[in-house]
């Protein structure tokens, strides 16, 4: 019986010990994490946390806000939700006559086939942060050029396949598309 409750006793300390150190490790990992920061777009500072070491998303950043894609809403966070994916492109300008800059940009999806599926967004600026908008097919596996804004109006530049070419071919043929905010919806328009 003696023996017995020496083993318990062993294990118990051991579990202790074990438990110890990974509070240890775990606050170390945790005050280092927090050490770094980074800049938001609206001028604050997040810094590093989570059991990763990841920046916390900065607040209704364009990043960080919902878009709707193909009748679906979908929340990015940190430029990613699930197979949707920031791409970048981005340009400010003011999208809807309030003075103010807003961000179009381009996001991609790719639900595990070949194809990369290109659209266009806008992130309106209000006084509460980022408003995401529609997001407006483009292609699939098209090459991204530039995006501009000029009048209020975004333009987005890529090239393509022509319509008799296979997926497989390069992108050869230039392509300039228009789009415009009308009641907060991002709409493609013809020149």
């Amino acid at each position: 019986m003696k023996k017995i409750l020496i083993a318990i006793f062993v294990v118990i300390l051991l579990a202790g010990a074990v438990y110890l150190i990974s509070a240890v490790i775990s606050r170390n990992k945790q005050v280092s994490c927090t050490m770094e920061a980074k800049l938001c777009p609206d001028g604050s500072a997040v810094g590093r946390t989570g059991p990763n070491c990841e920046f916390t998303p900065c607040p209704n950043g364009y990043k960080n806000t919902a878009y709707e894609i193909e009748s679906q809403l979908v929340k990015l966070t940190n430029g990613i939700s699930g197979t949707t994916r920031y791409f970048g492109n981005e340009i400010i300008g003011d999208l809807n006559g309030d003075g103010v800059g807003d961000v179009a940009f381009l996001l991609t999806q790719n639900s595990g086939g070949s194809g990369t599926f290109y659209y266009v967004a806008v992130a309106l600026k209000t006084v509460e942060g980022y408003q995401g908008t529609n997001a407006v097919f483009l292609g699939d596996r098209i090459a991204p050029q530039t995006t501009e804004i000029h009048n209020e109006e975004v333009i987005v530049n890529y090239a393509d396949r022509k319509p008799d070419e296979p997926m497989t071919a390069n992108p050869s043929v230039g392509v300039s598309k228009y789009f415009k905010v009308a009641n907060s919806r991002l709409v493609e328009i013809t020149k």
